[in-house]
């Protein structure tokens, strides 16, 4: 069966387009082990473009350079990653896939059987596939702290989405780690 999980970093105002500024004061071991988490098992990153490109960007250098880093930049690489964009350019990077549609994506990939999707990030790809019903869980590593700026995981206008918690834990920092699952209604 297929469990299709978006992890993020967010702060208390809903804030989801990471910034180092909030989000690195709060970076610890404990969060890292959180990370790890999510990670442990998947088959597939669902990434959108954006994303995408900020892991291209950093993971295959941080691999390479053979540091701490190495170990999960040779996981992310080796991992089947799912890229959400209507461009055709060279995608540059190891056992990655296109794909224009995040909804249609995510219903292939429950139709082939894969065990674990992991979608990191990836506003766009979240709020499309929460809307469709095929966000299976939310993870959210909520820091304390209002950015007041920023795109941020639910927009004006949509509808309302209800969640039951699954999971929490408190970290040291006071990032909450909360595993929510949204609430299938019938239609």
């Amino acid at each position: 069966m297929t469990t299709i999980i978006s992890t993020l970093f967010i702060t208390l105002d809903g804030v989801a387009e990471i910034d180092f500024a909030w989000h690195g004061p709060y970076f610890d071991e404990a969060m890292g082990e959180c990370v790890s988490a999510d990670y442990e098992g998947v088959d597939v990153l669902l990434l959108g473009r954006g994303t995408y490109e900020s892991f291209a960007g950093a993971w295959p250098e941080r691999e390479a350079a053979g540091g701490d880093d190495a170990e999960f930049g040779a996981l992310i690489g080796d991992t089947r990653k799912v890229v959400i964009t209507s461009g055709e350019q060279d995608l540059g990077w190891r056992n990655v896939e296109r794909a224009t549609d995040p909804v249609a994506a995510a219903q292939a990939l429950r139709a082939e059987g894969v065990g674990k999707v992991l979608i990191p990030g990836s506003l766009p790809v979240v709020r499309a596939l929460l809307d469709a019903g095929e966000l299976d869980e939310l993870h959210l590593l909520v820091h304390p702290i209002a950015a007041r700026s920023g795109d941020r995981l639910f927009t004006e206008g949509a509808p309302m989405v209800p969640m039951t918690l699954l999971r929490s834990t408190a970290l040291p920092t006071g990032v909450l780690a909360l595993e929510y699952a949204p609430v299938r209604t019938e239609s």
